[in-house]
């Protein structure tokens, strides 16, 4: 493990868009799974960080073409949305292996719903309470509650991954548990549409029948996930999401 993380033979080049950039430890804990990941592969993980606001400005094609992979992390609030949905759109359009992780799932959700389902104003009521297609909400016994920190979803839940799936592959298993620190959820009121034009449910909180896992048909790798799992990768044991995502990075890569 030392060997392969002091002298990597192979090298790939990934991209991190998120708006928390200029902190450094903002996205340590990704940054460090991704290093995780890389000792697995035999490979030095070159990371980007992109400023989602920057792609807002300039677009994406000149700060992700050429790049292997996208990586989505997590966040709170409407500054740089938009950015992240565009990175995701260029992966996703482009065949660039896409992860998306919290706010990632949520943005694939609406960036999928806006321009694959033809529901131009989707968006989640966390961004625009009053936009026509809230694919991202709170759920309706969130609603009433006005201390914050009541509304979010914290700790460790199950959830059951469907077979035949990318996570299925990736998991080898049909029951996982993953830590969450979010507070609105994939809106199952759009699930039939969504997987009319091509999205995969693929893992799901059983207790309440909250979608977890979403994936996209016809894409080398593109999967985001409502949890975090970044908060159990370690050297010796990367997390099988961010272990595989590098191993479809660098197909990209050759």
């Amino acid at each position: 493990m030392v060997e392969r993380a002091v002298s990597p033979r192979k090298v790939v080049e990934i991209a991190v868009v998120g708006k928390y950039i200029g902190l450094q430890d903002a996205y340590k804990s990704i940054y460090e799974s991704l290093v995780h990941a890389g000792i697995y592969n035999d490979t030095k993980v070159v990371v980007h960080k992109i400023d989602s606001e920057d792609i807002e400005k300039d677009g994406s094609s000149k700060f992700l073409k050429g790049l292997s992979g996208v990586l989505i992390p997590g966040g709170f609030g409407y500054r740089g949305i938009e950015g992240k949905k565009a990175a995701i759109k260029f992966a996703r359009e482009n065949n660039i292996p896409f992860l998306g992780l919290c706010l990632g799932m949520q943005c694939a959700v609406i960036e999928f719903a806006r321009n694959v389902c033809g529901l131009k104003k989707a968006n989640s009521s966390e961004f625009y309470k009053r936009t026509p297609h809230p694919v991202i909400s709170l759920l309706a016994e969130q609603k009433n509650i006005r201390d914050m920190g009541g509304t979010m979803r914290l700790g460790a839940y199950p959830c059951r991954v469907k077979k035949g799936t990318l996570a299925y592959r990736i998991y080898k298993k049909a029951l996982i548990s993953e830590r969450h620190r979010h507070r609105y959820e994939f809106n199952n009121k759009y699930r039939k549409i969504l997987e009319k034009k091509g999205i995969i449910l693929s893992g799901v909180y059983p207790k309440k029948d909250l979608v977890e896992m979403v994936e996209i048909k016809d894409h080398p790798f593109f999967i985001a996930v409502q949890f975090h799992p970044e908060f159990k990768s370690k050297p010796d044991r990367p997390h099988p999401l961010f272990r595989e995502f590098i191993t479809a990075s660098l197909k990209k890569a050759k």
